[in-house]
């Protein structure tokens, strides 16, 4: 199937993927089509699989890029594990608060991951839960932090954290420092020896 007039490789791969982005996070994996997919690009359905195999592929690119950019994007600052537990809260709201439609697919669409796709996503989710339950440990250690497992906690508080985007609207009562700083409050008083 011939190129679409215009269209240029380095600009139309990205663009599937934005594309494919937004449609799953507003209809969800499931409902759409290949079609949908090449009909918001503005590319004939075939000249999708120019750029990827299949619409799983598609969903799981998404899921890996994201993964992979937040723990790039993470680094365990130096300090006391207050510290480090202040930099990880207020790290992860940033991140997430702009990146609302990958956060809704990383988390809503892993159902729909097939079985070696998701045991990459749930690696790469560990990882990232492993670098919070460092710092809850290093605590623990110290005497800073009591809490009643570590596991635990970290799936807490990373769930907390995340359910910022299900609420916050930028332009809304609260800057978003204001919600950083309360939640990292309700972080620390969970925690707390």
């Amino acid at each position: 199937m011939a190129r679409k007039q215009g269209s240029h490789a380095e600009t139309t791969g990205p663009k599937v993927r934005e594309a494919a982005l937004h449609l799953f996070a507003r209809h969800g994996f499931a409902a759409v089509s290949m079609r949908q997919i090449a009909k918001e690009v503005g590319v004939q359905a075939g000249a999708l699989y120019l750029y990827t195999p299949d619409k799983q592929t598609l969903l799981f690119d998404l899921m890996q890029g994201h993964m992979e950019h937040l723990l790039a994007s993470w680094q365990v600052p130096e300090g006391t594990p207050a510290a480090q537990l202040e930099g990880f809260c207020r790290h992860h709201i940033r991140y997430h608060l702009d990146r609302p439609e990958l956060v809704f697919i990383a988390y809503m669409e892993l159902r729909n991951l097939e079985s070696e796709n998701f045991a990459v996503i749930e690696g790469l989710r560990k990882r990232y839960e492993d670098q919070l339950e460092g710092i809850l440990r290093a605590g623990q250690a110290s005497g800073a932090f009591a809490v009643a497992d570590t596991k635990i906690a970290t799936l807490a508080i990373i769930a907390m954290l995340t359910g910022v985007n299900t609420w916050y609207r930028e332009g809304g009562r609260l800057a978003r420092s204001d919600v950083e700083g309360i939640y990292w409050d309700m972080v620390r008083k969970s925690v707390s020896a």
